[in-house]
C-alpha cells in the first residue's frame, strides 16, 4: 500500500529517512516529497544574542531550523572556537527546552544538553516550562515566521519572561508541483498522505486536489501533530489520523490503524 509524506528526507545513523523504515515494518511503500524550503533571517543579530547568554535564564528550541540558525551563526561569524571554548559551557548552566527528539538530537549535535523533548508538542512544552522555570532572565526563543501562539501565551500568562527572535521562513519548495505530478503518474493516487506543518498543506493542497480529483475522497489524511490537524480541519478535510508524539513509529502506528478495513 503506497503512502505519501510531505516532507525532506532526512537519512539517520542507518543511511535510511526512519519514516520510511517504521512504515516499510507495516509493510507501507512511503514515498517523501519535500514541499517547503528555508530561508534564513536576522542572523547577525541572533549571533550577538548568542554570544550573551549572561542576559538569558535559557533557550527554547520548537524546530530543526531554529537549530540551523545557530549553527550558521557559529560558521558565518567564526564562533565555532568561541562556542566550544566557553559560549556552549554558560549555555549548557542554564535550562535548555525542546520539542521532539528530532529537534533535540540536532541540539545535542551542537553540545547542548536538553530538557523537555518527550513533550511531544509546543503546548505541552509551555506547560512543562511553567511547572519548572522560575529565573527572572527571559528565555531566548529562535523561531520562525509562523511560530504558534500557543507557547508564548502560555508562558506571558504565567508570568515567564521570553525573548523571541525570527531566524527563518518557510518558501514553497520550488519543485513541489513537478514532483507531485510525477508521484501521481507513476505511483497513482497514495492511500494515506502525511503532513507535518500548516504551511506545508497551504502549499501543497491545491496540486493534491488537483491531481486527485474525485478520488480525494478515498485518501486518508494525516497529520504530524495537533497544529497541523487542526489546520487540515481547517481546509474541510477529514483528519483520519494525528500522530500521538511526532515520531516516524507513532506516525506509523497511526497511519496503519487508519488504513486497516474497519476504520473506513
Amino acid at each position: 500500500m503506497k503512502v505519501l509524506l510531505l516532507k525532506d528526507p532526512k537519512e539517520d545513523d542507518r543511511g535510511q529517512d526512519p519514516y520510511i523504515r517504521e512504515l516499510g515494518l507495516y509493510g507501507f511503500e512511503a514515498t517523501l516529497i519535500p514541499v517547503l524550503s528555508f530561508e534564513f533571517l536576522s542572523l547577525p543579530s541572533f549571533s550577538e544574542k548568542l554570544s550573551h547568554p549572561e542576559g538569558y535564564g535559557g533557550l527554547i528550541f520548537t524546530s530543526p531550523r531554529a537549530v540551523e540558525a545557530v549553527e550558521l551563526c557559529l560558521e558565518k561569524d567564526n564562533k565555532t572556537e568561541v562556542w566550544e571554548k566557553s559560549l556552549r559551557e554558560k549555555w549548557n548552566a542554564k535550562s535548555v527546552y525542546v520539542v521532539g527528539n528530532a529537534t533535540a538530537s540536532l541540539v545535542n549535535k551542537i553540545g547542548l544538553d536538553t530538557e523537555g523533548e518527550n513533550c511531544g508538542n509546543a503546548e505541552k512544552l509551555a506547560e512543562y516550562i511553567c511547572s519548572r522555570e522560575s529565573s527572572a532572565l527571559p528565555l531566548l526563543f529562535p523561531c520562525g515566521t509562523l511560530k504558534g501562539e500557543i507557547l508564548p501565551k502560555m508562558l506571558k500568562d504565567k508570568g515567564i519572561p521570553m525573548e523571541s527572535i525570527t531566524v527563518y521562513q518557510k518558501i514553497p519548495h520550488p519543485g513541489i508541483q513537478a514532483n507531485l505530478n510525477s508521484y501521481y503518474s507513476q505511483q497513482g493516487v497514495p492511500a494515506s498522505i502525511t503532513f507535518f506543518s500548516p504551511s506545508g498543506l497551504t502549499h501543497s493542497l491545491k496540486h493534491i486536489q488537483e491531481l486527485s480529483g474525485d478520488s480525494i475522497d478515498q485518501i486518508k489524511f494525516a497529520a504530524i501533530g495537533p497544529t497541523t490537524a487542526r489546520a487540515l480541519a481547517a481546509q474541510g478535510l477529514p483528519v483520519s489520523c494525528t500522530a500521538e508524539s511526532p515520531t516516524p513509529r507513532a506516525l506509523a502506528a497511526g497511519i496503519r490503524t487508519a488504513l486497516q478495513p474497519h476504520s473506513c
